[in-house]
């Protein structure tokens, strides 16, 4: 993959792979211009995080073959056109090696080292931190019209496309951070299409603005993709029941809002372009009880919709909803406590698990033997059927360790009552977690369903055992971080042979040491399942996290389940898909097998454009996912979304979503950073930055002035990449277990955009003098809307509470001087010195600054499905290490400040 990189003194700068071979042209602006314009438009992307470099060999692309069920699901759910070819990646092309960034500082600006560099855990001083060290820009910036003729014309654009395009000088305006957490960006549609368009929780582009060619895309420097976050929790959903489901009978397109209607019998698909008949069916709308009006069907006017599916979109009859709970109870699991917790929680949500009378329920233990439990109906109590032979694992009996839980409720809340008492006094050390899956596999292939795993060591007997290899003192390595990857391809084998028979498997890792989670987490990334982590949990020395686990159990064990799925994302001809992210098993090229579907996982897709789109203004995505109800219903949900097609690199540049953009860089680094390495991995995020810049730069370099130019819709572009760099899961130089970094990857590999996002820069609001100004006002509550902070520690004072929101985990930062009426009347102490060191809940007081302050948090977690770990962080506690860590724009012992970090980018960009 050679890369041509243009600057504005004509310097070309070729790189081959790792090689950093560079060849000097100085030639006259002319020569250059058309090199530029005739070469760089058919070069493919190369050592930045574009599509097929950084993603190398992406573990999430396999096609492996393990899979005993056979290519079905394709013809069931529908093939895409011939048109398209949808294929993997070739191997990616190693990033240029860059000297590391997180050292070797280059000089301070002049204005800037009046400010010393706070130090990893700085400590308050009265009236703030550190004062902004960046000064007002006095050269003018261009104005809109040449701003329009440099980069290749603005004729027609809105107010608001115009604002997007503004340059900023990052190097000089400190405050880019907009007051609330921007919208996505609308596509500039019509009004009637951006009514119906789909919403951006659930399927967003990197760009909004869809490039015509491959090559002027290429001229962006920006990667193309999707976001996706299909099986959400919807409050309203127009469910159809037909026995016609209207599908383009070419491409297979199910039918939506952006087709066209040539007459009242024939339609055409917006996506591969044919002419369809419509059915006689399809002439009534049963919404308004007419005939003769297609175009007002539901499926035509929504376009997130779900059909019940007839009986031929199955394979079998739908299968009942079947939960077989695996559960460690070693020594090291029955000392944590864990056991008492998960009882607990199921015996009180047990009405409330998903399914119907069909439903079925099964339960395993397994230390050095593998123990099973006979719930049959009719028993007296339940019984337990111990299987010590664990190099050849067998099902004791076959028709009573999953039973009816309509049938025999009662044994299994005796079960429950009785688990954690049972153990009490083991003193196994062993763990046979391997033998155990290869259990819950056999009990549970003839039927499928859902897998929960409770784990809490490294497995140490039968297959799959593995050894310890972290050592503790390479954690704040700044070199490669080793072992990123699986030890053994047992967890990954058994993962799809489980995908093969409809059970996906979620694990839950409660572990004070190591346990090697890059591991484990194979068996559910490839069926579909979901990983938890609780490091360090016990139930009486970790309170915060006995609680989370708590909250995030009465979550797993109720939310919304699908079984037997199968999703295929279609898009507009001369598109094509080529590399997913997330957890499932790639059943045929576009085709992902999810054995389970749940509301809380997402998804990413990177694209190419493979034939110009200069004929049609709108490209269209379709995403399609077919699943079991755990009712025994057979459902197709279908999500359809359109943007339009643009000509300029300006409107490109116009249409980037910069969250979506860095939630897939983040997906592509992670794969680089196993395939290849964390280095090269986190090179090519600052490669990214540095070629979306210089591309900007080049084609408007008439008119830029000096500094670090961004268009105003890319200026969080540097910051978000600055906070990617400083995650659990791509930080070097900074003691980090491998576990909780394997875990930090996994959630960016397969969390919806949102989460990512407050993962990846938090929220950081100042609460302890909150007002009504500007509050809202909803069900008779009043919400603050205190302005979101930059992440530094310029923004706190002493005589501050701030609240920094990480998504999974929330902190209020309570400050030595902090006003003594916030602490009476929200923390409910007398005084700072009163405050525990280790307090994880607001209390609920009577008094208008808890009531406001609750509501503020509780409308922060209003479109949760997982709630936070709270803790309240003292300034002098040892805990505030974990809270200054997400303060990302200060620099810490291995890593860049903010504004170094752009010094660095301006660097890079002048080679």
């Amino acid at each position: 993959a050679l890369f041509i990189s243009f600057n504005i003194s004509a310097k070309c700068s070729y790189r081959f792979n790792n090689a950093n071979i560079k060849i000097n042209i100085y030639l006259p602006i002319l020569i250059w211009w058309l090199i530029y314009r005739e070469s760089l438009m058919h070069i493919i992307s190369g050592h930045n995080m574009t599509h097929r470099d950084l993603c190398g060999d992406s573990s999430s692309t396999t096609t492996d073959s393990a899979s005993p069920v056979p290519n079905s699901y394709e013809s069931l759910e529908g093939g895409g056109y011939s048109g398209t070819s949808l294929r993997s990646p070739p191997a990616g092309v190693p990033a240029k090696q860059a000297p590391p960034f997180g050292y070797n500082y280059p000089t301070m600006h002049p204005a800037y080292q009046q400010n010393p560099a706070p130090k990893p855990n700085p400590s308050p001083s009265h009236g703030g931190y550190n004062p902004p060290g960046y000064q007002p820009y006095s050269q003018p910036f261009p104005s809109l019209s040449e701003l329009s003729s440099a980069l290749g014309g603005l004729g027609g654009v809105s107010e608001l496309e115009a604002e997007t395009l503004r340059p900023v000088n990052l190097l000089q305006e400190r405050n880019i951070l907009p007051p609330k957490r921007a919208p996505p960006p609308e596509p500039n549609l019509s009004n009637d299409l951006r009514k119906v368009n789909c919403s951006p929780d659930t399927f967003r582009c990197t760009l909004t603005n869809i490039p015509q060619t491959q090559a002027l895309l290429n001229k962006a420097r920006l990667p193309l993709g999707l976001l996706l976050h299909p099986f959400r929790d919807l409050t309203q959903l127009p469910v159809i029941t037909s026995n016609t489901i209207v599908r383009c009978r070419s491409c297979r397109t199910y039918i939506n809002p952006f087709v066209s209607f040539l007459d009242q019998r024939r339609w055409k698909c917006n996506l591969c372009y044919r002419v369809n008949d419509v059915p006689d069916e399809f002439m009534y709308n049963p919404v308004t009880r007419s005939y003769g009006e297609p175009h007002k069907r539901p499926e035509v006017q929504n376009s997130t919709v779900e059909f019940i599916a007839s009986s031929d979109y199955m394979l079998r009859p739908p299968q009942p909803a079947v939960y077989l709970f695996l559960l460690d109870v070693s020594h090291n699991a029955v000392e944590s406590g864990y056991l008492n917790v998960f009882c607990q929680s199921l015996l009180d949500n047990l009405e409330k698990l998903p399914g119907d009378t069909r439903t079925h329920i099964g339960f395993v233990t397994f230390d050095s033997t593998v123990h099973f439990y006979n719930l049959q109906e009719g028993l007296s109590q339940p019984q337990m059927l111990v299987v010590s032979d664990i190099d050849d694992v067998f099902i004791p009996t076959h028709d009573s360790l999953l039973v009816n839980l309509k049938e025999s409720k009662e044994l299994v809340k005796d079960l429950l009552n009785a688990l954690p008492g049972m153990f009490t006094h083991t003193r196994e050390t062993q763990s046979a977690l391997g033998p155990a899956l290869q259990a819950a596999y056999k009990l549970m292939s003839p039927t499928g369903g859902r897998v929960t795993v409770f784990q809490t060591q490294l497995p140490t007997l039968g297959a799959g055992l593995l050894q310890s290899r972290e050592d503790p003192n390479l954690r704040s390595s700044t070199k490669n971080v080793l072992h990123l990857g699986p030890a053994t391809d047992f967890y990954k084998k058994l993962a799809l042979d489980c995908s093969g028979q409809q059970i996906g498997v979620d694990l839950f890792l409660l572990s004070s040491q190591y346990s090697d989670l890059a591991s484990l987490a194979c068996v559910s990334k490839y069926s579909a399942g979901s990983v938890f982590y609780y490091p360090s949990f016990h139930h009486i020395h970790n309170t915060a996290q006995k609680q989370k686990f708590q909250k995030d159990l009465q979550r797993y064990l109720t939310r919304k389940i699908g079984f037997e799925a199968v999703m295929r994302i279609r898009c507009t001809k001369g598109l094509s898909i080529h590399t997913f992210h997330g957890n499932f098993f790639v059943r045929s090229t576009d085709l992902l097998s999810l054995a389970n579907v749940n509301p809380d996982s997402g998804f990413a897709v990177q694209m190419s454009i493979e034939e110009s789109l200069a004929d049609t203004s709108l490209a269209c995505f379709q995403a399609a996912l077919l699943y079991t109800s755990s009712k025994g219903k057979r459902r197709i949900r279908v999500h359809t979304l359109c943007l339009p097609v643009v000509s300029q690199l300006s409107e490109v540049f116009a249409g980037a979503d910069i969250q979506a953009i860095s939630c897939l860089l983040a997906n592509m680094a992670i794969d680089r950073s196993i395939s290849s390495s964390l280095s090269d991995a986190r090179d090519a995020l600052v490669n990214a930055v540095v070629d979306c810049l210089t591309a900007y730069r080049a084609n408007g370099s008439n008119i830029q002035p000096s500094g670090l130019i961004a268009p105003a819709a890319l200026r969080l572009f540097p910051l978000y990449v600055l906070a990617l760099l400083k995650q659990k899961a791509l930080r070097t130089g900074t003691s980090t277990r491998l576990d909780e970094r394997v875990f930090s990857m996994c959630e960016l590999k397969s969390q919806p955009l949102q989460q990512i996002m407050r993962m990846v820069h938090p929220d950081l609001y100042r609460i302890d003098n909150m007002t009504e100004q500007a509050a809202l006002h909803l069900n008779d509550s009043v919400i603050p809307q205190p302005p979101l902070l930059q992440l530094t520690a310029e923004k706190l004072t002493r005589e501050g509470a701030f609240l920094l929101d990480c998504g999974s985990v929330m902190y209020l930062w309570v400050g030595k001087c902090c006003n003594e009426t916030f602490i009476r009347d929200v923390l409910g102490f007398q005084n700072y010195a009163s405050l525990p060191s280790n307090m994880t809940e607001i209390p609920e007081l009577q008094t208008t600054y808890s009531e406001r302050t609750r509501a503020f948090i509780s409308w922060l977690l209003e479109s949760r499905t997982f709630l936070p770990a709270f803790h309240v962080v003292k300034d002098d506690a040892s805990t505030k290490t974990s809270f200054f860590q997400h303060l990302v724009e200060d620099r810490t012992e291995s890593a860049f400040s903010y504004y170094e970090f752009l010094l660095h980018i301006q660097q890079q960009m002048s080679k």
